[in-house]
């Protein structure tokens, strides 16, 4: 087992398969939480990989199919919004991400999480601080994540163009926020999320 070097990236093991997973959608007022796992292939390595919010759109979007192209395993996987609703967002963060580590073929010998918290399973695994910038399989899952999310609210926006989801995609701006006052929520909100949890009970007051 070797020490490699990844670019601008921390050194990982390369001698066994390690899997990079991240999530997007933590903060949003509505759609799922989508997570990401990704095996990269030593071999065939992916220039440009980074947090996928320091990437532009465009760049995001090239590195999508190359990612899947190149990658030797990769899952996309979520938790509804009925899920976050019932588990809360940390819970609802971890089980998306426990999915994508899953449906990974082949299976992980070691995984990466980044952030602080690790799901409870079978899988050694160690979190990385910030590493969607730091180690570049997570990179690779936080693209995937995000690309396919992103995606999703726009598609919720031609649904729902009164809430400009193709914009904030789902998170509390003022525009968002104005929206909810002005026509309710949707079926796509979480419900436990204080301000729509607000608009609620303001509608129960009537």
């Amino acid at each position: 087992m070797s020490k490699v070097e990844l670019g601008p990236f921390v050194s990982v093991y390369s001698g066994s398969l390690g899997a990079g997973v991240d999530e997007v959608g933590r903060g949003p007022l509505a759609g799922d939480v989508v997570a990401a796992a990704v095996i990269l292939d030593p071999a065939n390595p992916i220039q440009g990989l980074n947090d996928s919010k320091k990437l532009t759109e465009k760049k995001r979007e090239a590195l999508f199919p190359e990612i899947q192209a190149k990658a030797l395993a990769f899952c996309i996987a979520r938790a509804s919004v009925a899920e976050i609703d019932k588990l809360n967002i940390l819970q609802a963060s971890l089980l998306a991400m426990t999915r994508a580590v899953q449906g990974l073929n082949p299976q992980p010998e070691h995984v990466w999480v980044d952030g602080n918290k690790i799901p409870r399973w079978q899988y050694p695994a160690e979190c990385v601080v910030k590493g969607d910038s730091r180690v570049a399989a997570i990179s690779a899952a936080s693209i995937l994540a995000k690309v396919t999310r992103d995606r999703e609210m726009v598609a919720l926006h031609e649904q729902f163009p009164k809430y400009g989801f193709a914009g904030h995609k789902g998170y509390p701006t003022a525009d968002h926020l104005a929206a909810i006052a002005e026509h309710g929520i949707t079926p796509h909100h979480r419900q436990s999320f204080g301000p729509v949890r607000k608009q609620i009970e303001q509608m129960d007051l009537f």
